[in-house]
Order: structure tokens, then sequence, then C-alpha cells
């Protein structure tokens, strides 16, 4: 390990945001491109990011790591401690002097900010705590701060360091103890899931004390004289497999949090999130998706990532990818996600010990119709809103769209479509004042051979996202004969120029 000393804040922070990028709670933008006379905008690369509110809209954030120093060994980490990379590390100041200065420029609206682990857990997030406080207190900034939750550290810390920041994070990395064991050796489930507990049930008792909900929106019965202390803290039992999981009683006793700062403050009050990376070891889509629904139902968290294992360290324990990163597997897990969230399907409707992996031919929503074809056809202008969110190409806004719309009379297709239904997909699923669309019909052949039309091209735009092409109105997206028709018409035009020639 080379540590690098007498580095300008310049040097830090490419060298920072660099190791800051395989962490995806936010996408980073990845080009640099200045403005332009007659042009609106520009983008950088050096650790600015997008994040997106609650609300859809887009947010900016500096995103860097504290230090890429790590005392670590984690296989598939490219900062694992074992590699021979330069390191280096910000000071606290100088993390609020480049927030506020790029800030200034208008740049971004927010800092996230991740480490390695410097010496200790409690001496990194000390350091992470010291950050927050100047920013918050001496520097007066009040724009957005995400931070990671160092696996280790201190309950105090911990509790510390969420009063001043809007959301918290801790890396779940593997879904189960057997893959932390193989590739994370240094990690265990108690550090991990500790944190993440607390951090539940300071929201909680934060949000009950300051009366409002976890979302900050709907206020409480006015109950705050008789609750107390956070005694009346609910610890959910998970029940399944014990994969990372189950995390409940057992192992998870109460906190005991003190009410001192929780009625006065809010703690984390933009939830929080964690990341699990795909394709590293070797489980599989139902198990992961199963922990998935274990963190929201337990856990309360925000969002779960999901990260494509991209093969950035030699080392025996880690698979090969002939194939690439699984980009299309990780996009099949995301579109499952915003199914539990949203949608109101469970992990075990999608799939099962039986069907432990996703189509990767379809989405999980279409699959899930295909396979429960005696729900269907389902007659919008008598559907209830649960049964239209499970109908393909119908949506959590246009499901509220059609049941206020109904109210004024009777859908067709060509409204259903004004509404923002996707009909490619929800014509084969739905019917409208009895009838289906011309040409539909419910057989399962018939449906999936034109649903995997439409999906093959998101498949080659997801595995292809560094490629381009020139499309064209014949887009059939049969490339090789595309490839071998223009390697023939540019040999015609060849052959053609030098008999011209010739004749000159």
């Amino acid at each position: 390990m080379i540590i690098q000393e007498n580095l300008t804040i310049q040097e830090k922070l490419k060298i920072l945001t660099d190791a800051a990028k395989y962490d995806v709670a936010c996408t980073s933008s990845g080009v640099q491109r200045r403005g332009k006379k007659g042009h609106l905008g520009n983008s950088s690369e050096a650790g600015i990011c997008h994040s997106f509110a609650a609300d859809g809209r887009c947010i900016s954030l500096l995103k860097i790591l504290f230090t890429n120093q790590c005392i670590y060994d984690c296989k598939y980490c490219v900062n694992r401690c074992t590699n021979d990379t330069v390191r280096t590390a910000f000071t606290p100041d100088e993390v609020c002097q480049l927030t506020m200065e790029f800030y200034r420029r208008n740049y971004i609206e927010g800092l996230f900010l991740s480490s390695g682990i410097l010496s200790t857990a409690d001496h990194t997030m000390e350091l992470i705590y010291e950050t927050l406080y100047k920013l918050r207190n001496i520097y007066c900034f009040n724009g957005y701060i995400h931070v990671k939750s160092i696996p280790g550290a201190s309950r105090e810390l911990v509790e510390k360091t969420g009063f001043l920041a809007d959301r918290m994070s801790i890396n779940l990395e593997l879904p189960t103890a057997a893959g932390l064991r193989e590739l994370a050796p240094g990690k265990t489930r108690e550090k991990i899931l500790a944190p993440m507990r607390q951090v539940q049930q300071g929201i909680a008792l934060s949000g009950r004390l300051l009366g409002y909900d976890r979302g900050y929106r709907k206020m409480f019965p006015s109950d705050r004289a008789g609750f107390a202390g956070g005694a009346s803290l609910i610890q959910p039992e998970l029940t399944g497999k014990d994969l990372l999981m189950p995390f409940g009683k057992a192992d998870s006793p109460a906190l005991a949090l003190k009410e001192r700062h929780y009625g006065t403050k809010a703690f984390v009050p933009a939830g929080q999130s964690t990341q699990m990376i795909v394709g590293a070891t070797p489980e599989n889509d139902f198990q992961m998706l199963s922990v998935t629904q274990a963190l929201y139902h337990n856990f309360g968290l925000k969002r779960v990532f999901y990260s494509a294992y991209v093969p950035v360290n030699e080392d025996s324990h880690l698979p090969s990818l002939p194939g690439g990163p699984p980009l299309l597997r990780e996009h099949r897990l995301y579109q499952a996600d915003w199914l539990l969230r949203f949608y109101g399907f469970k992990a075990e409707e999608l799939l099962s010990e039986k069907k432990p992996n996703f189509n990767l031919l379809l989405d999980p929503k279409c699959d899930w119709a295909l396979q429960n074809l005696k729900e269907f056809p389902v007659e919008v202008n008598k559907a209830s809103y649960e049964q239209l969110l499970r109908v393909p190409g119908v949506g959590v806004k246009s499901a509220r769209r059609i049941i206020a719309a109904r109210k004024q009379g009777k859908l067709d297709f060509d409204g259903l479509k004004r509404i923002g239904v996707v009909l490619k997909r929800a014509r084969y699923f739905i019917t409208c004042s009895g009838k289906m669309e011309v040409s539909c019909s419910l057989d399962e052949d018939h449906i999936t051979s034109a649903l995997i039309g439409d999906e093959r091209r998101k498949i080659w735009d997801i595995e292809n996202r560094n490629s381009y092409r020139q499309l064209s109105l014949f887009d059939d997206m049969h490339l090789e004969e595309e490839k071998n028709s223009l390697l023939k018409d540019q040999l015609v035009k060849e052959a053609a120029g030098s008999a011209a020639f010739g004749q000159l």
C-alpha cells in the first residue's frame, strides 16, 4: 500500500472521486464537458453525481471518499488493503472547503461522503462526524448530506452523526453470511446490521417525539406524552431461511435510545439505504429479493441499491465473468424492487425455490402476468386499484388516473393511451366495456412472442450501454446482417471508384 502525502487538494480529489465510483447509491456523470457559447449547461467528472429526491427532482451531489485507505481485505473491492495502489485521505477542513466551493459555483446541491476504514472504525467515524459538524455549524451548510456509517463504529458516534446527516447508509455488500465470510472476512453481519437497527429505531423515536411519521408528512395521533424512551419500539421477527437474516429479538436487543436529542431535532430525516453486489457470490435472484423484502419490512429502509459485480481484482475466490458484468440481472432486480415497494408484490409471488431466477427475456411484471393468466383479463372500468397495479403497462400514476377518470364516464383504449397506459403491453391483459383490443387474444404463446420482441431491444441497450449505432426505419436488431450489408455496400462503392479511376 502506497500512502501519498503532500498531495494538493485537486490531486486528492481526482484519486478519491475515482475510488468512489463503485458506490451506486447515486449515478456518476463520468464526463468532463465545459460550457460553450450558444449552448446551455456543462458537465464535470470530478465527483459530480446525480441522485433523485422523493418528488422526482434530480439533485447533483459531490461524491467522494474521505479516504481510500482501508484495513479490510474485501476480495471484490478496489480499495482492499492488499492492493498496491496510491492511498490518500482528506482532512475534515478539505472536505468542507470542497463542498462549499462546489456549492457556490452551483455545481452541486449536496454531499455524498463515504470512506474506507482508516486505522479503526471509531477513528474513521469520528473524522466523518467532525467533517459534518464543521459543515453544519462552522460553514453553515444547510444542503443535503448523505453519509456512510462505518461498520463496527460505536453507537455514540453513529448517533451524533445521524443528527447532522440527512440520509445514512451502510452497505450490506453480500446477501448471505457465507458470502460475507468468503469475500469480506473482516466484516460480520452484526457489524453491519447493528448500526442499521440503531438508525431505524432512532428514526422511529425521533418521528414519534416530533409528531411525524418517518416520511415527515403526516401527523401521528397526539400521543407524544405517552411515548417514553423507545421502550415501545417493536422488533419484528423475520421468518425464512438464514441468509444474512434473520435479525430479530434473539440477536437484536432493544437499544434503549435516550430522548435527550430525539425530541428536539430530526434524526436521519431522509431515511437509510444499503447496497448489495450482484454476481460476486452464487446466491440466486430469489435469495437476493427475499433479503431485500426483509430489509424493507424489518429495517424500514428507503432504498436497496444493486451493483453488478465488476472484476477489478484478480483473486481465486472471485468468479470469472466471460460475458462481462451481469447488468441485465441487476436491471431485473431493480424492476422487481420497484414492484415490492410500489405495486404490492411479494418476493414469493415473483420467484420461488423452483424458479429461483428472473426471466432475462421478460420484465418481472410481464413474467408474473404470463404465469397467472387466470387473473386476466381485467376490466379497467370496474377493477380495483390493486388489480390495476398488477396489469403490465399500468403504473402507479396511470392506475390513479384510471380510478379518477372512470368516475366521469367509461374508458376506451384511446382514453387509456392518453392517460399514460403502455398499451403495447397492457392490451393483452385488459378489457374495456367487456371487449379486448382487436387482434388480441389471451393466449400465452402469442403474448410471450409479442412481449419478447420489445424486451430484446431493451436487453441489447442494457448489455451494450457503451455502444452506439445509427437507427434506421427498419430497425429489427439484425445487427450482423446490417454489418454485412454495410460492408457489402462499401466494397461495391470501392470497386466502382476503382473502375472509374481506371477509365480516366
